[in-house]
This record gives structure tokens, sequence and C-alpha cells, in this order.
């Protein structure tokens, strides 16, 4: 494997701030890779799609990265994950990985009684429920859609006493189960955690689905004879809608502005409806 090759950048795509807390874990594990980080942020949120409108969505975006020789994918979205990740994998030549498997498989290490926040999207695809499942068949498992979390997020509305009743409203049906551990299913969620800690039991254990990730990213890396050991490039954010109000937003998760360009992506319609 060539050092250029090993120093090309690794893409992570969402359709908005949620996936800067999977970056904020590539900085953590791999202080060494360099980033591209794309938000499709014109068209958030994702959970509230269709298969089909996600399937397109992602098409474009890995057409996109891939134009941009990066060496790996992040799917740092669980519709994304959930709806299209089985299908691309096999259709693009380029490890791409997404955060569903990781996350049950740290779910079921901490738990029994396991509950699932998520897009609508995601819940109805009951990918978490599957892939818990068989990573533990003798658990149990609750999802509930959250449509408005992300929405809430992404308008910055974190400290808005409405997103403490709506999360009130989502977690009660979790509750009632006594569950003993929550997976986050978005990567939005994690933003959420001062508002569920004090609304859960101390004894309910949270699972980052994007801790994971990372970890087998490191371990993708290390067999694929990708880790980059030299220094790396400043990380490149790029988004659909509004370079500006990304960079505000992200300020408070990233400890820094970053700088943000915007992009336009050229409908790979034909690849994505024929599909």
């Amino acid at each position: 494997m060539t050092t250029e090759t090993k120093q090309q950048r690794i893409g992570i795509f969402d359709s908005g701030v949620g996936g800067l807390t999977v970056l904020r874990e590539l900085y953590k594990q791999l202080p060494n890779e360099s980033i591209l980080y794309f938000g499709d942020t014109a068209r958030l949120p994702y959970g509230t799609r269709t298969s089909a409108e996600i399937l397109q969505f992602v098409y474009e975006i890995l057409e996109w990265l891939i134009g941009k020789e990066v060496k790996m994918v992040l799917m740092a979205c669980n519709t994304s994950s959930a709806l299209a990740l089985d299908k691309v994998k096999s259709e693009f030549n380029i490890p791409i990985l997404g955060l569903i498997v990781p996350g049950a498989n740290a779910a079921v290490e901490r738990g029994k009684r396991i509950g699932v926040i998520a897009t609508p999207a995601t819940a109805a695809s009951d990918a978490y429920r599957r892939a818990i499942l068989e990573a533990d068949p003798f658990v149990q498992v609750w999802q509930v859609g959250c449509p408005y979390f992300v929405p809430l997020i992404e308008q910055n509305q974190l400290h808005d006493p409405y997103t403490y009743q709506i999360a009130q409203e989502y977690l009660a049906p979790l509750l009632q189960q006594h569950i003993d551990t929550l997976v986050y299913g978005c990567t939005h969620y994690p933003y959420l955690e001062p508002i569920l800690r004090s609304l859960l039991p101390s004894s309910v254990e949270l699972v980052d689905p994007a801790i994971s990730l990372v970890k087998v990213v490191a371990k993708e890396l290390e067999m694929l004879n990708l880790q980059n050991y030299k220094q790396p490039k400043p990380t490149e954010f790029v988004v659909t809608g509004s370079p500006q109000k990304f960079a505000e937003l992200s300020l408070q998760w990233l400890g820094y502005t970053p700088i943000v360009q915007k992009v336009s992506l050229p409908a790979v319609l034909g690849q994505a409806l024929s599909i």
C-alpha cells in the first residue's frame, strides 16, 4: 500500500451535525487520520424520508466522496446505515462502514433489556432489533421512533423546555419496560445526553454506537494496511445547505468554528431509481 493511499482522507457523511459525534471519536481514537466531512443539510432530516429517497441520497454522496479519492467511507447516519448500507457495500469498490452492527454488539455487552431511540425510518426498518438479536437472541429489545429530536438539535433548541417534554414522551414506553440499556440509534442523540440522563434511572447504561464504530474502523484500517502514521491534514467540511449555519452550530461540539464549503450534488438518479 503506497504512503499516498494511506494519507488519503476518510469520508464521513450524515444529514447534518449528528456525524460530528463520530468525527470526535475519530479525533480521539485515530488522531493521525485525515477526514472529509459531508453534511447533507439541505435535505435533513433523513429520518422521515422514504427508503427510495435515502438510497438515492446515499448513492449521490458516495459518488461525490469517491470522486474526492477517500480511502474509506463511514455512514455517520443510522438511517442510511439501516436502509442503504447492505445495498451499496457490494456496489462500490471501497470499504463502507455503518453504525448498526457495532452499536448492537456494544448494547448486548451492557444489558438484557435494551431500548433503542432512533429516527422513524431507522425504527421502522427494524435494523437495530435484528442486529441486537443476532448478537444475542436472549435479550429483549424495544424501539421508539423520535421524529422531533433531529430538527430540535439542528435548530439549536437543546435547552428549550419543549425538548425536555418531547424526551419525556419518547422515553416513557421504554421506562415502562424497565430497560437497563439505551442505544443512541441516531448520531445526533448523544447531544441530548444531559436531558436523557436526567430522565433515566442512573443504572441505565447509555450506548453510543460512534465509539464502537471507530474501534471497527481502526481494525479495518490495520487489516487493509491503510493506517496513516504521518501528520493528518486539516479536516475538510462540506455541506449542501448553509455553510454558516453548520459552522455556528458545530462550534459548541467541536470546540472550534470549522471552515465549511457548500457543494451541489449532481443527481445520480439513473443509478438510484433502478434499484
